[in-house]
C-alpha cells in the first residue's frame, strides 16, 4: 500500500517546527546537570566546532551530542517510529538528519576530537548515564 501523502500548510509547518528547541532541551539539561555534578566543567553549543556540540570539553578535545531518539533516527522504540502523516517528508528529514550527525563526527575526529552521542533514550537511567559520562571524560 502506498503512504498517503498529506500537504500540511506551510504556515503551521513553520509554527510546529518553530516551537521544537534545539537547545537547552530536557535531555541536555540532564546530561548538563550530571556532568557539573561530577565535577567537568564545559561550555554549550560550540558553534565554531562543526555540528555545534551541545556540551564542549576543550581543554579535554572532547564533545557531547545530545540527540532526541526521534529527530535523529535512533534504534530504539521511540526513534523507531514513523509518523502516519507525510511519510516521505519524516523519511527523508530523518535520513538528513542521520547524514549530517555523521559527517560533523567524522570532521571532529578528524580534528582530534573525541565524540560521544547521548540519546534522549539514555537519560532515563543516571547511574548508566554517569558510568558513560565517567569513562569518556576520564
Amino acid at each position: 500500500m502506498k503512504p498517503k501523502i498529506i500537504q500540511i500548510p506551510d504556515a503551521i509547518r513553520s509554527a510546529t517546527m518553530r516551537a521544537v528547541k534545539s537547545a537547552n532541551t530536557k535531555p541536555e539539561m540532564i546530561v548538563r546537570s550530571l556532568a557539573h555534578r561530577l565535577g567537568f566543567r564545559f561550555r554549550l553549543h560550540c558553534k565554531a566546532l562543526r555540528g555545534c556540540p551541545d556540551l564542549v570539553f576543550a581543554a579535554r578535545r572532547k564533545a557531547i551530542f545530545v540527540n532526541g531518539c526521534f529527530w535523529h533516527g535512533h534504534d530504539c522504540r521511540r526513534g523507531a517510529r514513523t509518523p502516519k502523516t507525510n511519510v516521505v517528508y519524516w523519511r527523508t528529514k530523518i535520513a538528513n538528519n542521520r547524514r549530517r550527525d555523521a559527517a560533523a563526527q567524522a570532521d571532529l575526529a578528524a580534528a582530534g576530537w573525541a565524540v560521544l552521542t547521548v540519546w534522549e533514550c539514555e537519560t532515563r537511567s543516571l547511574e548508566t548515564l554517569r558510568t558513560r559520562l565517567l569513562s569518556f571524560l576520564s
